[in-house]
């Protein structure tokens, strides 16, 4: 009995939603398996990870005998800010700064250090060093007022101070026979106007530094180089862990307290978050702050720059350009700290 063209266009409009219902029954088929697949690309990763284990340099880990005398020195190299331009007319006479007077402070500071391992600290036997890059090696071009006066662009920035750069870290592995460097990102220099999150560290010229240097020291022994994609990292000397970040992290510090509320909030969260995934440090190391402050369990990096325009107008308390230097000794781990000073006004002609 043939159907009624009623009947039909019923069967017809049945047969299009039955195949409207497949198409999109497929679709979300497709779409869960492409999650699915997300999703175990995403594990194996984490599992990997989770199975590989970062492996620091052998004379970082305690061997089984150890000399009485041995330890390891722990510099530090943040808030260089090179290339900036800094005028002795605009702050009073406190100050110079451009390429030539920061070259001569990173090759005092290098000259500094040699002499202070070797003469202020006899009797001890080094393992090596551990060069902490805490960032802010160069003012950037975040603010227009540093773009109309920096001495150079940016990119050439990057090539002078990286040969000046690995100049110091060959002169420190003559000197140490092992030197281990770590390297976060500053503020600073960044790539973007305003600080992010995401790809911290590969939009910043630091991480770029960092990079440069690793690459030129490839072949020789001596250097060995730690560069995460994250904000903070974490060495390990003598199996206890010293956590580097730049401290740009934290805001504040105005107060009659100064800088150290603000700080020690930012140490309290970060050891919380490292105690929940299984790591722990003993000391943190930052800059940003241009301020030398060596305290138990914390050490906060000067400037090598020192006093700048912006320091001036908000009467920020007068300091020279510094650096800190820390001994650790294995079981006990930092037992002296001490600035590494950088500047030699005389010399440098102002």
């Amino acid at each position: 009995m043939p159907l009624s063209d009623e009947l039909r266009n019923v069967v017809a409009s049945a047969d299009v939603r039955v195949r409207r219902e497949r198409d999109s029954a497929l679709l979300q088929v497709a779409k869960l398996q492409e999650q699915l697949e997300r999703a175990e690309s995403a594990l194996s990763i984490v599992r990997s990870a989770a199975d590989a284990e970062l492996q620091p340099p052998h004379w970082l880990s305690p061997p089984a005998k150890r000399a009485k005398s041995a330890a390891t020195l722990v510099l530090m190299l943040s808030d260089m800010h090179f290339d900036e331009v800094v005028l002795p007319d605009e702050v009073d006479g406190l100050n110079a700064y451009n390429r030539a007077i920061a070259t001569q402070r990173l090759q005092r500071w290098t000259t500094n250090v040699v002499k202070l391992a070797r003469h202020h600290l006899a009797g001890v036997r080094y393992d090596g060093c551990v060069l902490l890059l805490g960032g802010d090696t160069f003012s950037g071009d975040i603010h227009e007022e540093l773009t109309a006066t920096n001495h150079d662009t940016i990119l050439g920035s990057l090539l002078y101070w990286a040969e000046q750069l690995a100049a110091a870290v060959d002169v420190l592995g003559k000197e140490f026979k092992h030197v281990h460097c770590a390297a976060v990102p500053g503020n600073h220099g960044r790539t973007t106007r305003k600080p992010r999150a995401k790809l911290r560290a590969r939009t910043n010229y630091d991480w770029l530094l960092a990079k440069m240097l690793e690459k030129h020291f490839a072949k020789d022994d001596r250097a060995t180089f730690q560069i995460p994609e994250s904000a903070d990292c974490l060495v390990r000397i003598y199996g206890m862990g010293h956590l580097l970040t730049h401290g740009d992290q934290t805001s504040g510090g105005g107060g009659i307290g100064g800088i150290y509320p603000p700080i020690m909030r930012m140490r309290a969260r970060k050891a919380q978050r490292y105690l929940a995934t299984g790591q722990s440090f003993d000391t943190l190391w930052l800059g940003h702050w241009h301020q030398y402050l060596p305290s138990p369990g914390m050490v906060v990096n000067g400037s090598m720059k020192g006093v700048d325009e912006y320091a001036y107008v908000n009467n920020f308390a007068y300091e020279q350009p510094q650096q800190a230097l820390a001994l650790v000794v294995p079981d006990k781990g930092i037992t002296l700290q001490a600035p590494v000073f950088c500047m030699n006004r005389k010399a440098e002609r102002w």
